[in-house]
Parts: C-alpha cells; sequence; structure tokens
C-alpha cells in the first residue's frame, strides 16, 4: 500500500499529476523564513502517547503548512468581504475549516495540536479550535443495538446527520455550535455534556471518515475549506497502534474505570495478540474500506516515514 494513487493519475489536457509531489527538504524551504512560535518545551506537551516529534519535524514540515493554511485563510476573509460588498450585506464572521483524515494510530491528534499552536501563535493570533468527530459517535447503547460494537469507527458507527448540521451551522456563522463529548477513558459519549464552540476564526475537524462520501449528499467535507490527509504505509500503522495499545495497558487501562481495564492485567505476548487482533480485524478493515479511498480528495497529502517523520507532502493543485 505504499505506492499513491495520484502518482500515476493524471490531467488528461495536458499530462500533469493532480498533485504537485515535494520531498521534505523542498517543502522545507517554503517556510520563507517564517519565525517558529514554539520551543523545545511546547513540544513535549504536543506530542502523542507514541508520536515523538521533534523541533526539526515542526520547522520543517507544520511551520510551512501553518504559513500554507495562513495564505488560504486570508484569501478566504478576502472572499466573504467581496461577496459581501457585492450582495450589500454585512455578515457575521465565518469560520475557515480545515479537515484532518487518516488511520487509527497514525498521529492525526498530534498534527491537530501541532498545527492549532503554530496558527494561534501566528502574526494574526487567529483563534483555533479543534474538534474530533469522536463526538458524533453513536453511544455505546445505540452500537449495541444494531449490532456496530465491533465496527465502530466505521462510517456507519457515526450520527452524520448531526456532525452535518455541526458543521454546516460552523459555516454559517452561527454565533454559537455546540458538539457532543467523547471519554476514550470510558470508550463512549459522555451523556449531557456538550463543548460550545464560538465563532473562532479557524476550527479543524478531525477523525477517520471526515472526507468520507456515499449516498446522497451534502457531505461534512463540502464544508472544509482545505482538508489533510495524513498518511503511512499500513505496516508501520498496525506497529505504532501495537506499541500505543502496549503503552496503554501500562497507563490508561490501568484504572479500573477504563472499558479496557481487563487488558490491563495481560502479559505482555498476550497484550500484542490482542492489539494484533483488533487491528486486524477491526482497524485494518476500516482503513482500507473505508478510510484509505478517501485520500486522494484531500487538499494535502502527508506521507510519514517508519518513524513517523513526514518524508513526503503533495499538495492538490488549484
Amino acid at each position: 500500500m505504499r505506492d499513491l494513487v495520484v502518482h500515476t493519475t493524471t490531467d488528461s489536457r495536458d499530462g500533469r499529476h493532480p498533485y504537485l509531489r515535494l520531498n521534505r527538504e523542498e517543502w522545507a524551504d517554503l517556510q520563507a523564513e517564517t519565525p517558529l512560535p514554539v520551543t523545545e518545551a511546547d513540544i513535549v506537551g504536543l506530542s502523542g502517547l507514541n508520536e515523538p516529534i521533534a523541533l526539526s519535524e515542526v520547522r520543517d514540515v507544520y511551520l510551512p503548512l501553518s504559513r500554507l493554511l495562513s495564505l488560504y485563510v486570508a484569501a478566504s476573509q478576502a472572499r466573504y468581504r467581496a461577496i459581501n460588498e457585492f450582495v450589500g450585506r454585512l455578515e457575521g464572521r465565518v469560520p475557515f475549516v480545515i479537515g484532518l483524515a487518516g488511520s487509527v494510530a497514525v498521529g492525526k491528534s498530534t498534527t491537530v495540536r501541532v498545527l492549532q499552536a503554530l496558527l494561534a501563535r501566528g502574526s494574526d493570533h487567529p483563534r483555533v479550535e479543534i474538534v474530533t468527530t469522536d463526538g458524533f459517535l453513536y453511544s455505546n447503547k445505540i452500537l449495541e443495538e444494531r449490532g456496530l460494537m465491533q465496527r465502530k469507527g466505521f462510517p456507519a458507527s457515526y450520527d452524520r446527520r448531526r456532525l452535518l448540521q455541526f458543521v454546516a451551522d460552523i459555516k454559517s456563522g452561527h454565533p454559537e455550535v455546540k458538539a457532543p463529548i467523547y471519554s476514550h477513558l470510558a470508550y463512549d459519549v459522555v451523556p449531557d455534556r456538550e463543548a460550545v464552540v464560538r465563532q473562532p476564526d479557524i476550527v479543524i475537524v478531525e477523525g477517520l471518515n471526515v472526507l468520507q462520501t456515499g449516498g446522497r449528499g451534502p457531505f461534512v467535507s463540502d464544508f472544509f475549506d482545505f482538508s489533510i490527509y495524513v498518511d503511512a504505509d499500513e505496516r508501520d500503522i498496525e506497529r505504532w497502534y501495537i506499541e500505543r495499545f502496549l503503552l496503554l495497558r501500562e497507563s490508561a487501562f490501568a484504572s479500573p474505570s477504563s472499558y479496557f481495564h481487563h487488558y490491563a492485567d495481560l502479559s505482555r505476548e498476550e497484550a500484542v495478540d490482542v492489539a494484533r487482533s483488533i487491528w486486524r480485524d477491526i482497524n485494518a478493515v476500516n482503513l482500507r474500506n473505508n478510510i484509505l479511498p478517501t485520500r486522494e480528495r484531500a487538499s494535502l497529502i502527508l506521507r510519514k516515514g517508519p518513524n513517523h517523520a513526514v518524508e513526503e507532502i503533495l499538495l492538490r493543485r488549484p
């Protein structure tokens, strides 16, 4: 699964690839002396459980990306001003929405945290909110009733209508939009609790299937101003998933209130077998059937190597 379809798909008019393909060094040159607004100490708090990220990675990969996104945001704001002038109305501020997709364990959460930090500390200091689609999963009770507990994270396990309405309300400029909250410890949506999004400048919507289509539109991705897919070889993602499972077995799973507490007493060998089984029967199936096919819908693809470092960037042509 290492080769990308986009490398061989061409534009029939002139033979060009639909993506600009840049290696890490070429991409790093595009930061154009943009100041790095985070320190080594900041990076420690942004790294995931088994997703180490170096300051050099932030500088070479995410700083140019934050610069690109800032250009997109400025262009989007100028477009809204032009439309408002044309129709003679003074509309409220509409957030710029970024969608970020990719497999379980590929490092999506770290990516959004780093982007939030860089964008929020940019020259204009925009307010940046992160919303994960985990909160839009159906409750475990509903999933059990529908026989979907073993397909949690698959498209059918989400309340897609509610998620679509949430993103549509964000792009409509509603002053307050509420999103459900998910607990990874309880492995369930938290009842009677919601996060309130109050017209930030930028919203990053992160989830497995945010680029998903199928059925009749509109789709969540129709409301994205920019989209990112975090990509890696499946063998590397499986290894990262198993490594993360082992770390959770010694930390979060040890809590009696954890949904996965019964895994805490497994031996290392038993835990590896369980993690590999979950990956094979659930996560790999979701990746191959639902997540990976959406990759070429992204505005930009971050391609990671075996050590979680981004090695290649593919940027969709205008």
